[in-house]
Protein backbone atom coordinates (compact mmCIF):
# COMPACT_ATOMS: atom_id res chain seq x y z
CA UNK A 1 0.00 0.00 0.00
CA UNK A 2 1.47 3.43 -1.00
CA UNK A 3 2.10 5.90 1.74
CA UNK A 4 -0.15 8.59 0.47
CA UNK A 5 -3.15 6.47 0.59
CA UNK A 6 -2.18 5.23 4.22
CA UNK A 7 -2.42 8.76 5.58
CA UNK A 8 -5.83 9.52 3.51
CA UNK A 9 -8.22 8.51 5.99
CA UNK A 10 -10.89 9.91 7.89
CA UNK A 11 -8.97 8.24 10.87
CA UNK A 12 -5.57 9.55 12.89
CA UNK A 13 -2.96 7.38 11.48
CA UNK A 14 -0.04 7.83 13.54
CA UNK A 15 3.13 6.70 12.08
CA UNK A 16 6.21 5.84 13.94
CA UNK A 17 9.40 6.44 12.10
CA UNK A 18 12.25 4.25 13.49
CA UNK A 19 14.95 2.02 13.03
CA UNK A 20 16.06 -1.70 14.02
CA UNK A 21 19.25 -0.17 15.66
CA UNK A 22 17.59 2.28 17.68
CA UNK A 23 17.24 1.87 21.43
CA UNK A 24 14.57 4.49 22.15
CA UNK A 25 12.62 3.25 19.67
CA UNK A 26 12.32 -0.14 20.99
CA UNK A 27 10.81 1.36 23.70
CA UNK A 28 8.54 3.26 21.45
CA UNK A 29 7.36 0.41 19.95
CA UNK A 30 6.50 -1.19 23.32
CA UNK A 31 4.43 2.15 24.32
CA UNK A 32 2.79 2.10 21.26
CA UNK A 33 1.57 -1.16 21.88
CA UNK A 34 -0.69 -0.27 25.24
CA UNK A 35 -1.56 3.08 22.68
CA UNK A 36 -3.14 0.55 20.69
CA UNK A 37 -4.67 -1.63 23.02
CA UNK A 38 -6.03 1.65 24.31
CA UNK A 39 -7.58 3.42 21.21
CA UNK A 40 -9.02 0.33 19.44
CA UNK A 41 -9.91 1.31 16.22
CA UNK A 42 -10.16 5.35 16.81
CA UNK A 43 -6.91 5.50 15.18
CA UNK A 44 -4.09 3.55 13.11
CA UNK A 45 -0.91 2.89 13.93
CA UNK A 46 1.70 2.14 11.16
CA UNK A 47 5.48 1.32 11.32
CA UNK A 48 7.75 3.18 8.83
CA UNK A 49 11.44 1.33 9.31
CA UNK A 50 13.68 5.06 7.65
CA UNK A 51 16.53 2.85 6.54
CA UNK A 52 13.94 0.78 4.39
CA UNK A 53 11.78 3.68 3.33
CA UNK A 54 14.38 6.72 3.40
CA UNK A 55 12.53 9.27 0.98
CA UNK A 56 9.38 8.92 3.13
CA UNK A 57 11.18 9.97 6.14
CA UNK A 58 12.95 12.50 4.09
CA UNK A 59 10.20 13.99 2.49
CA UNK A 60 8.63 14.23 6.12
CA UNK A 61 11.72 16.22 7.75
CA UNK A 62 12.40 12.97 9.97
CA UNK A 63 16.01 13.63 11.28
CA UNK A 64 16.41 11.52 14.49
CA UNK A 65 14.65 7.76 15.03
CA UNK A 66 11.77 7.89 16.85
CA UNK A 67 10.00 10.55 15.18
CA UNK A 68 6.21 10.27 15.52
CA UNK A 69 3.96 11.86 12.77
CA UNK A 70 -0.29 12.23 13.10
CA UNK A 71 -1.67 12.41 9.87
CA UNK A 72 -5.86 12.31 9.12
CA UNK A 73 -6.91 13.09 5.38
CA UNK A 74 -3.61 13.26 3.88
CA UNK A 75 -2.95 16.56 6.44
CA UNK A 76 0.37 16.23 9.02
CA UNK A 77 -0.88 17.36 11.91
CA UNK A 78 1.66 17.22 14.68
CA UNK A 79 5.05 15.62 14.36
CA UNK A 80 7.34 15.23 17.18
CA UNK A 81 10.90 13.51 17.49
CA UNK A 82 11.77 11.24 20.99
CA UNK A 83 10.27 8.90 23.18
CA UNK A 84 6.33 10.09 23.98
CA UNK A 85 4.32 7.99 26.45
CA UNK A 86 0.80 5.97 26.54
CA UNK A 87 -1.22 8.50 28.07
CA UNK A 88 -0.05 11.78 26.16
CA UNK A 89 -0.37 9.93 23.01
CA UNK A 90 -4.07 8.26 23.79
CA UNK A 91 -5.08 11.94 24.63
CA UNK A 92 -3.61 13.18 21.17
CA UNK A 93 -5.08 10.51 19.02
CA UNK A 94 -8.20 11.05 20.73
CA UNK A 95 -8.63 14.38 19.96
CA UNK A 96 -7.91 14.11 16.48
CA UNK A 97 -10.23 11.61 15.98
CA UNK A 98 -13.04 13.97 17.22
Amino acid sequence: QKFQELINSERPVLIDFFATWCGPCKVQSSVLNTVKENIGDLARIIKIDVDQYPAIAAEYGVCGVPTLAVFKNSRLLWKESGVHDVNSLVGLLEQYSK
